[in-house]
């Protein structure tokens, strides 16, 4: 028996300190902030000791610790203990061993939740025992001892940082765009823990990645490599044609686009992923599974129309790239809600792609301005400010035309006017219905 020291009482942090206990081991929990009750009551009859409100040096009387996977590695009682030489363990390096099925794991910096949850739809549509979860709905831990067909992880590149001896029988990175460079450090370090997942799939598993990110993404030598493009049409590739309509693996057509009711050019290659992936374990699918499964909320999801005009929510679209794929993969001109909490990030290359995609822009946010200053710094002067989300859905539709598309995607987190992008999602179809009625 080990103690095991879990820092951070969320979602993965919780699910870890119930499945150390489970296994035997002398388990307490420290999180900087306040636990709730009914958290802390379930600790109390489980034996699992914790503090809150910060982290005490009882955090360092331990064998291992194992951070949740938000927690920075920066933080100074982890500090401590690497002088202290106390093993610091990932998440995904305790929880591997006890992980029983063939493992799909997914990450990118967009469209992983989407790609995940079709995975996990199209295999329980074909009667496997599937279980999802990772950096969406159940932690890792709670997927731990119970023996599945195909266990199918979402990995942020936080978990990632710190996986050293996990496995996947699958991995896939959907794309490459700077995101969370706070956390990390840089650039580099960011897409070092996003190379990670490739690196760690097992021998004769499959690797899957853009091809505009293969420089980025190396893999070991004993693992079948699968780039995806709009453009190669070689053997091992997975090709997107927009002339067809369809993808393929090499001359094999994968699906065809109007068997999908999700939009943009962007989740054509999520589904074309999820689809090489069951391919790869031989399991099919049909097209009713596949029209069937509706994009998870705040991606691009179809809200409504009115007078030919469509009104598209993307509330999850936090960063400059998300925002330039939703503008550069659904078809014809839009009205761009865009603005919030920034991340740092420049606003020069979602400029160009506005002037390019877009006939008019809507700003609100703490940062209209500087989106304003970016606009105007390519001399595209078509935009104005709102106040809030009412104001901005009714400038928005005063200025399309039929056959435009009203887009809401921020290219920045909500914090600013909402708790969470959810929040701010389910404002903008609230305003939207307000404003055509229905």
């Amino acid at each position: 028996m080990e103690r095991i020291t879990i820092i951070g009482s969320g979602v993965s942090g919780s699910a870890l300190a119930f499945l150390a206990k489970k296994l035997g081991h002398e388990v307490f929990i420290s999180d900087a902030k306040d636990i709730k009750a009914e958290l802390k009551q379930k600790f109390i009859e489980q034996g699992i000791q914790f503090e809150d409100g910060g982290h005490t040096q009882k955090v360092l009387e331990c064998d291992k610790i194992i951070p949740s996977p938000a927690i920075p590695h920066s933080l100074p009682i982890l500090q401590m203990a690497q002088n202290n030489n106390i093993p610091i363990v990932g998440e995904l390096d305790f929880v591997y061993p006890y992980l029983n099925g063939k493992i799909i794991s997914v990450t990118g910096s967009n469209g992983k939740t989407t790609t995940t949850s079709l995975i996990g739809h199209l295999l329980k549509e074909q009667g496997c025992k599937t279980a999802v979860g990772g950096n969406i709905g159940l932690g890792v831990a709670e997927l731990a001892l119970e023996s599945f067909d195909y266990i199918v992880l979402e990995l942020s590149s936080f978990q990632l940082s710190r996986a050293k001896t996990f496995r996947t029988n699958v991995g896939i990175v959907t794309n490459l765009a700077p995101d969370h460079i706070n956390w990390h450090g840089s650039l580099e370090a960011y897409v070092e823990a996003k190379a990670v997942l490739l690196k760690s799939v097992v021998y004769g598993g499959l690797a899957i990645c853009q091809l505009s990110d293969k420089k980025y993404l190396e893999t070991k030598s004993y693992v079948n490599r699968k780039f995806i493009s709009w453009y190669d049409t070689s053997e091992n590739s997975i090709y997107c044609s927009e002339k067809d309509s369809c993808a393929f693996i090499g001359a094999n057509k994968l699906f065809d686009f109007a068997n999908t009711t999700l939009l943009g050019k962007h989740n054509m290659e999520n589904i074309a992923m999820a689809l090489t992936a069951l391919a790869f374990f031989n399991v099919s699918s049909s097209k009713d599974a596949l029209y069937s499964f509706k994009a998870p909320d705040h991606r691009c999801n179809f809200v409504a129309q009115r007078d030919g005009v469509i009104f598209v929510n993307d509330s999850k679209g936090t960063n400059v790239a998300a925002t330039v794929t939703a503008l550069t993969s659904l078809p014809n001109k839009k009205i761009i809600i865009l603005g919030g909490q920034g991340k740092g990030e420049s606003y020069e290359p979602l400029a160009s792609v506005v002037a390019e995609n877009a006939s008019y822009a809507i700003l609100l946010g703490e940062e209209k301005e500087k989106i304003a200053a970016a606009l105007k710094g390519i001399k595209f002067n078509e935009f104005e400010f709102a106040n809030d989300m009412k104001g901005a859905v009714a400038a928005a539709y005063s200025h399309a035309k039929s056959g435009e598309t009203v887009l809401l995607s921020p290219a920045c987190t909500s914090w600013d006017m909402y708790p969470s992008y959810e929040a701010r999602g389910e404002d903008f179809v609230h305003c939207v219905r307000d404003l055509i009625g229905g």
